[in-house]
C-alpha cells in the first residue's frame, strides 16, 4: 500500500526538519544545564508513561486503544514544542535540547517499553513484538534523518538558514496529513470511543502540563525552565506514535493502535496553547 511507504517517509522528513534546526551545541547543553536537562529527560521518559498508565486504570477503553495511548506516551516531545515553549515564555534552548536528546534516546526506550505494554494491555491477544526490528526501523526513520539534518546545517549553515522555514512548513503539512489519514482509516473506531478516549487524552494533557511546572519548582528550577518542561511533557510526537503503531501491527496501513496518537495530535494544541498562557501567568516569574 502507498501509505506503508508514505508514512515512514513523511515521519523521516519531519525528523529531518527537527535535525535541520539543531546544532551540536544543543546537545552540549545537557552538560551546561544538567539539572534542568536531566529533570526534563526523566519526566519525559518515565513520568509521562506513568501518568498515562494510571489514567488508563481509571477509564475503560478497548485494549487496542489503551495500548495505543501507551505508545503515544512513550514517544518524545513533538517537533512543535520549541515554538510553543517560546510562546509560553519558557527556556527555548532547553526545549531544543530535550526534544533532540529524548528523540534520539527513544530509539532505545520506545521498543522496550512497547514490548512491556503489549503484554499488560493486550494480554494473550498481544502481537509478537520484534524489539530489535522496531529499534532498527526507528533508528532509520528518526535518528538518521535527525543526524542528516544536523550535519547539513553544520556544513551549509547559510543554506539551512534560508530554507529552514520552508522545511518546517512542509513538515507541518505532512504532520497534518498523517493525523488525518490515521483518523480516516479508523473512523468508526474513533467515533465509537471518542466519548471515553477524548476526555482521557485531554485530561492527560492538562495533568502533564501542570505536573511539569510543579515538579520543576520542587527541584528548584526557574519559571522558564518549568514552562519548557511542561510543554515538552504535554506535546508528544504524534506522528511518531502513529508510525510506531504501524511498525508494531506489521499488517500494513494504519492500525487501530494509531487512533490515540492521531487524536492527540489535534487535542494537544487545543489544551496546550491556552494552558501554557495560564501557567505562564502563575509560574512564569517564579
Amino acid at each position: 500500500m502507498l501509505i506503508d511507504v508514505a508514512l515512514p517517509l513523511s515521519l523521516a522528513f519531519i525528523m529531518f526538519s527537527l535535525g535541520f534546526g539543531l546544532t551540536f551545541a544543543d546537545f552540549g547543553r545537557v552538560l551546561a544545564m544538567p539539572r534542568a536537562a536531566l529533570t526534563g529527560m526523566v519526566l519525559q521518559i518515565i513520568a509521562v508513561p506513568a501518568v498515562a498508565f494510571l489514567l488508563l486504570r481509571l477509564v475503560s477503553l478497548p485494549p487496542a486503544l489503551a495500548f495505543g495511548v501507551m505508545i503515544l506516551a512513550f514517544c518524545p516531545g513533538g517537533v512543535t514544542s520549541n515554538i510553543l515553549t517560546k510562546l509560553a515564555g519558557g527556556t527555548v534552548a532547553l526545549s531544543i535540547t530535550l526534544t533532540a536528546v529524548v528523540s534520539l534516546l527513544s530509539v532505545l526506550t520506545v521498543p522496550i517499553l512497547i514490548d512491556w505494554a503489549a503484554g499488560v494491555f493486550l494480554g494473550e491477544a498481544a502481537v509478537e513484538i520484534n524489539v530489535t526490528g522496531i529499534a532498527v526501523s526507528m533508528f532509520a526513520i528518526t535518528a538518521v534523518p535527525v543526524l542528516i539534518g544536523l550535519l547539513l546545517r553544520f556544513v551549509a549553515r547559510d543554506f539551512a538558514d534560508r530554507t529552514e522555514n520552508t522545511v518546517s512548513t512542509v513538515a507541518l503539512v505532512l504532520f497534518v496529513v498523517i493525523v488525518i489519514a490515521a483518523l480516516a482509516t479508523n473512523w468508526q473506531l474513533f467515533l465509537d470511543n471518542i466519548g471515553h478516549l477524548g476526555p482521557l487524552l485531554v485530561g492527560m494533557n492538562a495533568l502533564l502540563l501542570i505536573l511539569g511546572v510543579l515538579i520543576a519548582r520542587v527541584v528548584g528550577l526557574s519559571g522558564g525552565d518549568g514552562l519548557c518542561i511542561s510543554v515538552e511533557m504535554g506535546v508528544q510526537n504524534a506522528a511518531l506514535g502513529i508510525t510506531v503503531a504501524g511498525l508494531v501491527a506489521q499488517s500494513g496501513g494504519i492500525p487501530e493502535f494509531a487512533v490515540p496518537a492521531a487524536l492527540y495530535g489535534i487535542t494537544m494544541y487545543i489544551v496546550t496553547i491556552p494552558g501554557m498562557f495560564v501557567l505562564r501567568r502563575i509560574f512564569g516569574k517564579t
